[in-house]
């Protein structure tokens, strides 16, 4: 895709880099991108030579400062409602699409920016990037998922603090709660989200997508039920090719050489 779009898409190795570039609207949400999102992340489901991916915001400001307001003032209820749908789904295609997703915060992410980037596999940020859910400041809440995600990110206690104040955390406190796992400086930042992933995809396909697949489903069951879900994956990643790699060259002291089967 050009510079031009609205996402900019770039692909080496294996592991695509997606751009917000709205950088003169601090890289807001608009329905365009919502929807250029949407086919983007379809098309990377299904794309073999596609591993990983990278979501970053272009300029030097903003990951994401969240939705469109100006659009949103002028919109119905009804439109608003359907707009926070979209972004709903993209977030959850993000979430469920079978390859690690790492959110490279190079600037604010605020309110449906957040939302992204919580939605992500893991996230880094550059040093002096802030994160907040400022909605409840001007009279809204944060109807991208993040009443959703950020309590099961940080704890139901952080998370009201953040939602109910509307209070943006720096970089360093955002480390410190878990909400992101790194901070760097921003020079920095896509080589780290390039590290995290070089770890992740030297590891077997199939044991990541489930051991991730596990998780995200995990986490709406009570303990029990999770842990029983842990077993049944267990049984099934036994089924692979992979695991079989694994365990033999364990045993025979070798590295392992996936197939991803």
């Amino acid at each position: 895709m050009s510079d031009s779009s609205i996402v900019v898409f770039e692909q080496h190795a294996g592991i695509v880099v997606l751009t917000l570039n709205r950088p003169e609207a601090l890289n807001a949400l608009n329905l365009a991108v919502l929807q250029q999102l949407a086919a983007l992340l379809d098309r990377l489901r299904t794309d073999a030579a596609v591993r990983a991916v990278i979501l970053t915001g272009g300029g030097t400001r903003a990951f994401c400062a969240g939705a469109d307001i100006r659009q949103l003032n002028s919109a119905s209820p009804l439109a608003v409602r359907e707009f926070a749908r979209l972004a709903v789904e993209v977030n959850c295609r993000i979430e469920t699409l079978g390859k690690p997703v790492v959110a490279a915060i190079n600037g604010a992410a605020l309110g449906g920016g957040l939302e992204l980037a919580e939605a992500c596999t893991l996230r880094i940020a550059a040093r002096g990037a802030r994160l907040g859910h400022p909605e409840v400041q001007i009279g809204a809440i944060a109807g991208f998922g993040g009443t959703t995600r950020l309590p099961r990110l940080v704890g139901r206690g952080r998370a009201a603090e953040m939602l109910l104040r509307g209070r943006a955390v720096d970089a360093d406190e955002a480390l410190q709660i878990g909400l992101v796992q790194s901070v760097v400086p921003v020079d920095r930042l896509l080589d780290e989200a390039q590290v995290f992933l070089a770890d992740i995809l030297a590891q077997s396909p199939t044991a990541v997508r489930l051991t991730w697949e596990a998780m995200h489903r995990g986490l709406n069951l009570s303990l029990d039920d999770s842990a029983q879900l842990g077993a049944d994956y267990f049984g099934l990643v036994a089924a692979s090719e992979d695991f079989r790699i694994g365990t033999t060259a364990f045993l025979n002291k070798q590295q392992p050489r996936w197939t991803g089967q």
